[in-house]
């Protein structure tokens, strides 16, 4: 089993990750009657595109022995109403100024990072826009 669900009350959940032991919290956003206070689950969905896709791409930086430590993306999710679902996500791709990569390494990781598993499975009608920002300095936001 990879995780359980529980339901909290108040609109809230908590995920457990049985490997881990790693927990998430989620909250109805408060366009749809919750408090906003953590991610909601369509939050999740359009941060795990962001995550997976780093994470292909740092697997193929790691094999082109390129370091992308400090690369960061800001992710926007759209939601549409009736039935309410997520209708974009957009990936803004901040990679670190220091990082100079030939336009070939700038194409090959942009592709892998298409080649996610998470991108594969979004719904062919939510639009994902990706925007990758070579020469803009990463800043650390988390």
């Amino acid at each position: 089993m990879t995780s359980s669900v529980i339901y909290d009350g108040d609109l809230r959940t908590v995920a457990l990750h049985h490997a881990s032991g790693t927990r998430i919290e989620t909250d109805a956003p408060v366009d749809n009657h919750g408090k906003g206070e953590k991610f909601s689950p369509t939050d999740l969905v359009a941060t795990a595109l962001g995550s997976c896709m780093l994470t292909i791409m740092g697997m193929k930086a790691r094999d082109l022995q390129i370091d992308l430590k400090g690369t960061r993306i800001e992710v926007q999710k759209t939601m549409k109403a009736d039935p309410r679902r997520i209708s974009g996500i957009s990936l803004t791709f901040h990679f670190p100024s220091a990082l100079q990569l030939s336009e070939k390494h700038k194409t090959i990781l942009q592709r892998a990072a298409e080649t996610c598993p998470v991108f594969f499975s979004i719904h062919p009608e939510i639009d994902v826009d990706m925007n990758f920002n070579w020469q803009i300095a990463a800043e650390k936001t988390v």
